[in-house]
């Protein structure tokens, strides 16, 4: 899948799940590895990577990365899922700022390095929720809406620079995000069976998802919201 040698990448929130799994994929086909992330967690220092501690919800003015970056991948997100009538302004607040505002502020800090790029490319991630209305999930469905717009209107913006934008579309994945609703057996099982493909997502399926998209392979795609969902988005 493409030639990632040389190539350098800029992983936000790499220090856990989905975007850990992607790291450790891309420096296994020689990617040069920026990783940006609230924590710094053992299993990071096993990798040949430049860690930063970011608070993405914070000012980032100063924060210092590589002059050229061949892709940005944003994986923050966050899971609030409960009764409309009970959330509160702050929880909407919240996944906003994190899902969103917090990729807006990323972009336009590296924006520079990413048009010194070779036909560079930003990935994000949505969710299956957006296109698929699932109960209980208004808060973060909203927040991840405002990625999907973003993409393809960003998209526009960027392709006479030959930057691609697209998003990730996922349904529950294995990761510490979803550990709560995952925690028990049944929980698993029946998470598993509401998808036709008959199991949850793993970090694997969403990190060859992103390489692909960072990939040559995807030089001609851009604006596009990519469901790797196990078909629940689209089958019954």
């Amino acid at each position: 899948m493409g030639d990632f040698s040389g190539k350098n990448f800029l992983i936000i929130g790499g220090s856990s799940g989905i975007g850990l799994k992607l790291s450790r994929e891309l420096i296994d086909k020689g990617a040069g590895i920026e990783v940006w992330s609230r924590s710094r967690p053992e299993e990071l220092s096993e990798l040949n990577l430049k860690h930063t501690v970011v608070d993405i919800t914070s000012d980032i003015g100063d924060v210092q990365f590589s002059e050229n970056l061949d892709g940005l991948v944003y994986c923050p997100g966050t899971i609030s899922l409960g009764q409309f009538k009970r959330l509160t302004l702050e929880q909407f607040r919240t996944d906003f700022e994190v899902n969103f505002l917090g990729a807006v502020r990323v972009i336009q800090h590296v924006e520079k390095a990413l048009k010194k790029g070779n036909g560079a490319s930003i990935v994000l991630f949505s969710t299956v929720a957006v296109q698929t209305g699932m109960m209980f999930h208004t808060s973060i469905a909203a927040a991840k809406g405002a990625v999907e717009g973003f993409v393809r209107s960003l998209a526009a913006e960027y392709a006479p620079a030959h930057i691609r934008v697209n998003a990730i579309a996922p349904s529950i994945t294995d990761t510490p995000l979803s550990a709560k609703m995952l925690e028990r057996d049944k929980q698993r099982q029946a998470s598993a069976e509401r998808h036709p493909l008959g199991r949850i997502g793993d970090t694997s399926d969403m990190a060859s998802g992103a390489m692909f998209l960072l990939s040559s392979d995807s030089d001609w795609i851009t604006g596009q919201i990519l469901h790797i969902d196990g078909g629940i988005s689209a089958l019954r």
